[in-house]
């Protein structure tokens, strides 16, 4: 059947990924049936810390905004690309390190949420898929990206053309040029820092998320059926600079 197929898919997408992305799709859908409101989703620090809302803290990056024209607009020719992008990261660079992976998504988060503070921002999704696009982008100078089979170029300048389509969208960009620069900050700390003259590497990963050398990561069980939480030792994986790609990648 299709909807076993779908899921069969679905359940090869690596762990954090299909996380984040299911949680984005659960979220959308349960706004759109009236379950959750976005007004109980957006950053506001004034109901976090003085409510006690915590749970705004993370709501507000799985919120892209009511179903509509709009929404399956972006989710079919814009969003596509960052989620993309963040499965190549996690499959690349990242692979065998899921804890420095969601260590990236913490270290994200908390910045643009500070960052947010300054510009009144209350949904950070997108700012947080262009940091991941951006990351990737840098991780992999040489590949050639096709950008909608009308442009073809560098993947450093992904990040800037996705800004720009935005643009032309109607968006504002104060959002992406967040999601830009906090990850060009994690990509400086992370890749550039730690290899220049008298440098080391700032960013270490939690004893929390990864306590020893095990790390919790989803995997399917041994019989396909829907993910559990296992302990699996972690693998270090491609270093920080390293592809695994050799293909174009399209939007």
């Amino acid at each position: 059947m299709a909807w076993q197929g779908l899921m069969a898919e679905f359940l090869q997408v690596p762990a954090v990924t299909r996380a984040y992305t299911a949680a984005c799709v659960l979220t959308t859908a349960a706004v759109q049936l009236e379950l959750l409101s976005p007004f109980q989703l957006y950053f506001n620090p004034h109901l976090v810390f003085r409510k006690f809302q915590v749970w705004r803290l993370v709501t507000n990056f799985l919120f892209f905004g009511p179903l509509g024209f709009s929404f399956f607009f972006n989710m079919l020719f814009v969003y596509p690309a960052p989620f993309r992008y963040c499965r190549m990261l996690e499959e690349g660079s990242f692979r065998g390190r899921t804890a420095d992976f969601v260590f990236m998504f913490l270290f994200g988060g908390v910045l643009m949420t500070l960052l947010g503070l300054l510009g009144s921002l209350f949904f950070l999704g997108q700012a947080l898929t262009v940091m991941l696009v951006y990351v990737w982008s840098r991780r992999n100078p040489q590949v050639r990206v096709n950008f909608f089979g009308l442009l073809t170029f560098q993947a450093p300048f992904l990040p800037w053309a996705l800004m720009g389509f935005s643009l032309l969208l109607g968006n504002s960009i104060l959002v992406d040029l967040l999601g830009i620069a906090v990850g060009h900050i994690y990509y400086f700390l992370e890749d550039i820092f730690p290899n220049q003259p008298g440098g080391k590497r700032l960013l270490l990963t939690p004893s929390f998320l990864q306590p020893g050398d095990l790390c919790p990561i989803f995997q399917l069980s041994s019989q396909g059926t829907w993910p559990r939480l296992h302990e699996v030792r972690c693998r270090r994986g491609p270093g920080p600079g390293s592809s695994a790609l050799s293909a174009t990648p399209k939007l």
